[in-house]
């Protein structure tokens, strides 16, 4: 097709963009390289079958956040595959005339039929993306407006060059329409004009240039925009590593020399990658309870101050010195920002690429805390307790048992080899709320004649908390007291009636079980094999066995059911609850608009219990007037810091609800 001076100057630009294209790339690999060692390539064909399932099928966008945003984006996907053949066909073409990849075959036909489907569906996205990004302008859209309209300007110039030259090349050549409908359509327009057939060629030759300059430019600039997502996004997505939210790994208290994050340096290479994968979308600024409720943080901040900080200091500095960096923390990230995360792990949920927002914060935290002693003043108090009496209250941990001696519930000391654990938590043994909790599952657990005990005075704070706000060391050492004591009374079997005690003795202290010393193997195989359960898996499986036989609940009005982050989001515990609703509500029973993995959070987690929440609303608030809105009368919820944040904030509202743990409302209906 192309003279021999066109193929020189093709053969430059090809090798022009290929530098282009690979050099700011080079940069990138380097710059993931340079972060700290981490094993993600366990299990790997596993994680590349996973990957490319939730690629091709755009799983990673078509999800209940922004589902139409999501077609659209799939479209645009699609479509880039398709347009990256044709761009191998349309290459090759220049220098071999008439080239086809798939030559005169069936599959040619479908092919041509399906570019130019993709060609008006990429359209179509675009300009949906460009009205939502520059007319409706929505918060989470307020970044990277000029490379949007950039790559916008390239997606619909590509498209349009191809159906120009297409046009022409069919033009050109009768009898070669195939299925391209829409070529094939324009071809015969341009038959019936009467223009020339020296024109025809002319234009069927311009096209081809015109397409190709395009098609090379916006290869040239990809490395530059967030469009590299289409490459970084799903070797990210190879190596995630699911439920990262829900637990971290374990810091190394003894012999590392630095803790957390502290510098650029500390970052592992998969922190790296994240900064370069992200899509700039904002699903997780939509979904972050302290973004909508006017705190000072938004997930995608962090990711893209996290990547505009690796370029600036580029690879030799990255290597560098540690001591040549600037502190993440406040250079990097703001004070006030760290601090805001409630960990509801609902940015890790929508991500499409599935980025660890919440590890780096945690990290973040664990660099000052650690490092500097470094953390919001009301946490004083919250860290004496812990560490003086093994509960946030500071209440002596003798009277951590006290509401179980009332009731008659013996320990594991006065019963020992008790078939259940009731692991009640600080809150369940401390607070008002709390104590009403665990006293309905203890009454539960009797009326389903379970046998059961308690730790009392043996049993301390698991630590959630503690680890999520930076306190690492001692998260340890409570999860080191807490595994001993388990493994001395050969407790096999916990129910709690606390999301955050049971992620923490579910997930959580595996890892240290090697750890604590003293133990003989047959302990250690005893922890490894311990089962952890939420109380509603086991109140749902106790009603479905028939040994607990409720009525259904008595009273007027819809109930609606609040999931705690750390039991839907993060452990997937979504159907015990609710199927214990439906045997009380029965019909009554209804969904709130963000439930599920789609929850709103109650502002709790993360340590933010124990801290002032400030500035913007409560996020308590918030959900507390979606409750509202609902209608309902009773709302129903499965953690005891759920209880509270709600309980004042429904209270605060003024709205007639009643909030109550799902053991009370079990209890009262069951005889």
């Amino acid at each position: 097709m192309l003279s021999t001076p066109e193929k020189a100057l093709f053969l430059l630009l090809i090798a022009a963009t290929a530098a282009a294209f690979l050099q700011p790339l080079v940069l990138r690999y380097r710059l993931v390289r340079a972060g700290r060692p981490e094993n993600r390539f366990d299990r790997l064909a596993g994680r590349i079958a996973r990957a490319l399932g939730r690629v091709l099928f755009q799983r990673c966008t078509l999800k209940p956040v922004r589902p139409f945003t999501g077609l659209m984006h799939a479209f645009i996907f699609y479509g880039a595959l398709t347009f990256d053949t044709m761009t191998v066909n349309h290459t090759l073409e220049g220098f071999f005339d008439g080239f086809s990849l798939f030559g005169r075959s069936g599959l040619e036909r479908i092919f041509s039929w399906t570019v130019n489907l993709f060609g008006i569906l990429v359209l179509a996205g675009v300009a949906f993306l460009a009205v939502r990004r520059f007319l409706v302008r929505p918060a989470a859209y307020a970044v990277s407006r000029k490379d949007s309209a950039i790559i916008y300007a390239s997606l619909i110039l590509v498209t349009l060059t191809y159906f120009y030259f297409e046009a022409f090349a069919l033009a050109a050549h009768p009898g070669t329409e195939s299925w391209a409908f829409l070529g094939s359509a324009l071809a015969r327009g341009i038959r019936e004009s009467g223009l020339s057939d020296a024109a025809v060629a002319g234009h069927f030759r311009a096209g081809w240039w015109a397409h190709i300059l395009a098609v090379f430019g916006f290869i040239a600039y990809v490395p530059h925009s967030k469009y590299l997502h289409m490459i970084t996004g799903p070797l990210n997505l190879v190596f995630a590593k699911p439920g990262m939210g829900r637990t971290f790994p374990a810091l190394d208290l003894e012999s590392a020399e630095s803790f957390g994050l502290e510098r650029a340096s500390d970052w592992k290479w998969k922190d790296n990658l994240d900064a370069l994968a992200c899509m700039e979308c904002g699903r997780c600024q939509d979904v972050c309870p302290a973004y909508a409720s006017g705190k000072p943080l938004s997930p995608r901040k962090i990711i893209l101050d996290q990547k505009s900080h690796l370029l600036a200091l580029g690879v030799s500095r990255l290597a560098g010195p540690r001591e040549g960096q600037p502190p993440l923390v406040p250079q990097v990230h703001p004070e006030d920002e760290i601090w805001s995360c409630t960990t509801c792990g609902a940015c890790m949920d929508v991500c499409p690429v599935e980025i660890g927002h919440i590890p780096k914060i945690v990290g973040l935290r664990q660099g000052r805390v650690l490092s500097e002693g470094a953390f919001p003043a009301e946490l004083n108090g919250f860290f004496r307790g812990l560490e003086g009496n093994a509960n946030p209250w500071n209440v002596g941990f003798s009277q951590r048992g006290q509401w179980a001696e009332a009731l008659g519930i013996a320990t594991l000391a006065e019963r020992p080899g008790a078939d259940w654990l009731l692991w009640v938590g600080c809150a369940g043994s401390f607070d008002e709320r709390g104590r009403a909790i665990s006293a309905a599952l203890a009454r539960l657990l009797r009326k389903a004649g379970l046998d059961f005990a308690v730790l009392g005075s043996e049993e301390k704070c698991c630590g959630d908390s503690a680890r999520r706000l930076g306190q690492e060391y001692l998260f340890q050492t409570l999860a080191m007291d807490n595994l001993a004591v388990l493994a001395a009374r050969g407790v096999r079997r916990i129910v709690t009636a606390c999301p955050h005690g049971c992620n923490t003795l579910r997930n959580e202290y595996p890892a240290f079980i090697d750890r604590v010393p003293g133990l003989s193997p047959e302990q250690r195989d005893g922890l490894r094999s311990l089962e952890v359960v939420h109380h509603t898996e086991l109140l749902a499986r106790l009603i479905a066995e028939g040994r607990l036989r409720p009525r259904p609940a008595a009273g007027d009005g819809a109930w609606v059911y609040h999931d705690p982050c750390y039991l839907g989001r993060h452990n997937g515990v979504l159907d015990p609850p609710r199927a214990v609703l439906r045997r009380l509500a029965g019909d009554a029973f209804r969904e709130l608009p963000r439930s599920g993995r789609n929850s709103f959070c109650c502002g709790a987690g993360g340590g933010l219990m124990w801290t002032e929440e400030k500035p913007g609303q409560r996020v308590g608030v918030l959900r507390a007037e979606e409750i509202i809105r609902s209608g309902a009368r009773t709302a129903a919820t499965a953690c005891p810091f759920c209880l509270t944040m709600l309980g004042d904030a429904l209270t605060e509202a003024g709205g007639g609800v009643e909030v109550r743990d799902i053991a009370q409302l079990l209890d009262e209906a069951t005889a």
